[in-house]
């Protein structure tokens, strides 16, 4: 059997929920398995509707154990119970921080192999070969598994499409409750406080929405803009023309030199769209273009895009931002 584990932050299916939830059903048909979902411990989903289109037949939520909210340990060991209860082989993770953390913890306690960020994967005798990232992304190594005890794999959620394929015929899926025998668990780490991320101080590759200029802004301009993020409360990005100007550092720059993003709204800023640039956004969900040049390439890859010279546009754009952050403070 194949076991998803999903995050459902705050009760609801996410975009990454969702992403993993593909890749189960699609690896699922390829070894020709079982296979079903489940939810860290300490979060419930309060509709199982989400889930149908992705065929998943089940979704086990764990019963209320003492901590289990606040413990990666502990759920990690809940976890481990129920893959055994359930003869799980396979138990597939998205990447994010809460995946990465609980992987480990599972493979030690299922005695399984451990596959991190797999970003290809075909079958192969009796198992599966995985195509997966290393050595900070830099290296693309193959690993092999045979089937003959569980592995425990993960996802970049960069390669994880909520797209609905066709092949994936829907399902009725219930919400069942799952309550381990709490004896003999053993936490060993408390997480106490929950800090969120800070949009301004994030790595750019992480950021939800990203503000970016290029060539087209000038000194004046590109204090404005940064202006403009930190009211909106927004990531920073630039282009290697811009880095080049010494304006930021390196850790702000995007493209295919720099930084790779996928951010839910990308707005790009002055910015012609270079291959290179292009290269480094194309996951972006949505990508809103403003540029004086009405044959500036980055047009062509915009949702939306606008012709407007950053000179007027942005003193009549803060104008605005400022009234409505000051009113709704």
């Amino acid at each position: 059997m194949l076991l998803v584990i999903l995050e459902c932050a705050d009760g609801e299916i996410g975009d990454t929920d969702k992403g993993i939830l593909s890749a189960a059903n699609r690896i699922s048909s390829t070894l020709e398995v079982p296979w079903g979902a489940a939810v860290i411990p300490g979060t419930t989903p309060a509709d199982p509707a989400p889930f149908a289109p992705y065929g998943v037949p089940e979704v086990i939520v764990t019963g209320e154990v003492a901590g289990a909210a606040d413990s990666p340990d502990l759920q990690g060991q809940l976890l481990a119970r129920l893959a055994r209860e359930k003869n799980a082989s396979l138990i597939l993770l998205p990447h994010t921080d809460a995946g990465a953390t609980l992987a480990p913890l599972l493979a030690a306690e299922l005695d399984a192999a451990l596959v991190t960020e797999g970003i290809a994967i075909r079958q192969a005798e009796g198992g599966l070969e995985i195509q997966h990232q290393a050595l900070g992304c830099h290296v693309a190594r193959l690993r092999s598994w045979d089937g003959k005890r569980p592995l425990v794999l993960t996802l970049p959620v960069k390669s994880l499409s909520q797209v609905v394929l066709p092949s994936m015929k829907p399902s009725q899926p219930i919400l069942t409750s799952w309550q381990p025998d709490g004896s003999g668990l053993s936490p060993r780490t408390t997480i106490l406080q929950r800090i969120p991320p800070d949009p301004q101080t994030v790595d750019v590759s992480e950021a939800e929405v990203i503000v970016s200029v290029g060539k087209g802004c000038d000194p004046h301009t590109f204090d404005q803009v940064k202006e403009l993020a930190r009211l909106l409360n927004i990531s920073l990005g630039v282009t290697r023309p811009v880095y080049d100007l010494g304006w930021t550092g390196f850790e702000r720059m995007i493209g295919q030199t720099g930084r790779a993003v996928a951010p839910r709204l990308y707005l790009a800023l002055g910015i012609s769209g270079s291959m290179h640039h292009l290269g480094g956004i194309k996951e972006s969900r949505r990508i809103v273009a403003v540029n004086s040049d009405t044959k500036a390439p980055i047009f062509a890859n915009a949702d939306e895009g606008f012709v407007a010279d950053l000179k007027e546009l942005l003193p009549r754009l803060l104008e605005r931002v400022r009234n409505a952050t000051e009113g709704a403070a």
